[in-house]
């Protein structure tokens, strides 16, 4: 899977740091134009641009201003900050870092373009770079272990969640090191709700108690905040048409209500594992 690698270092202080987001500054601002995709990527004149971490899902820790459980949402958080090289960070209560020890630490990510909110999809990797800075890299499984996504998603700190163009090598491997976390009850397995099923008595079920892929608490969260009653969410999940293929089938499917379900009234289920899915962007 050719990548574009970019050079350049992680900084922290005036951002919102989760498991799966940072912000990087690249070495060569001008890197940033040789990204393709459909969505550029929003950078500074310094090079400064926000990450979301390709193929992994960390719990949210301020989503439309909620969060998920946050013991192991900042436990992720921590987890990549300490993998990148950060040893201290200070944060304010609204997530908001104030200072870092070091202030930045060197790296190198690997992005094939921007997502919809314009930030770089990207593998994060820490140190040297393997290749040269602005070249293409062919992304295999030895390098994909080199990164923070690869390290998150075996430590059980981050689902899988998987969408169009990733490679399938990538993918397997990924979801090798999934399902052993899970096995072995590791992070968010351990507490893992998503397939078998939650009660959903208010918006609290879901920011305090129960552990869930995260893209099934955004659609929540944005569906509870409308006011509207549980037993409707699968024909809310069916206007939003988001597009997924079940991988184990093949099958292509428009709407998450193919894959959600709703019984007893109240108790929302996931009725494919997380790692079965590939879903469009969006």
């Amino acid at each position: 899977m050719p990548l574009l690698l970019i050079q350049g270092k992680y900084r922290l202080k005036n951002t919102k740091p989760d498991g799966d987001t940072v912000h990087f500054v690249a070495d060569n601002p001008d890197e940033w134009k040789l990204v393709g995709g459909k969505h550029p990527v929003n950078a500074s004149s310094s090079g400064d641009a926000a990450l979301r971490l390709e193929a992994i899902d960390a719990l949210e820790t301020h989503y439309a201003g909620e969060n998920q459980p946050l013991q192991l949402a900042h436990a992720a958080a921590a987890e990549l900050l300490t993998w990148l090289g950060f040893n201290d960070v200070r944060r304010e209560p609204n997530e908001n870092v104030t200072a870092s020890t070091p202030e930045s630490v060197p790296g190198w990510i690997l992005t094939g373009g921007g997502d919809v909110n314009n930030r770089a999809v990207a593998f994060a990797g820490r140190g040297a770079p393997p290749a040269a800075s602005g070249t293409a890299v062919v992304v295999d499984v030895p390098l994909l272990r080199q990164t923070a996504n690869h390290h998150l998603a075996a430590l059980g700190l981050a689902y899988p969640t998987f969408y169009a163009g990733l490679f399938a090598d990538l993918r397997q491997e990924l979801t090798a090191v999934a399902q052993q976390a899970r096995a072995a009850r590791q992070g968010v397995w351990a507490q893992d709700v998503t397939t078998t099923g939650f009660k959903v008595d208010d918006l609290t079920t879901i920011t305090d108690h129960a552990v869930i892929m995260p893209k099934l608490f955004r659609r929540l969260v944005d569906y509870l905040k409308l006011g509207m009653p549980v037993p409707c969410f699968p024909a809310y999940l069916a206007g939003k048409e988001d597009m997924v293929t079940v991988l184990s089938t093949g099958e292509r499917l428009v709407g998450l209500h193919h894959v959600v379900t709703v019984t007893n009234g109240h108790t929302v289920r996931l009725t494919r594992p997380i790692e079965d899915l590939l879903f469009d962007e969006g």
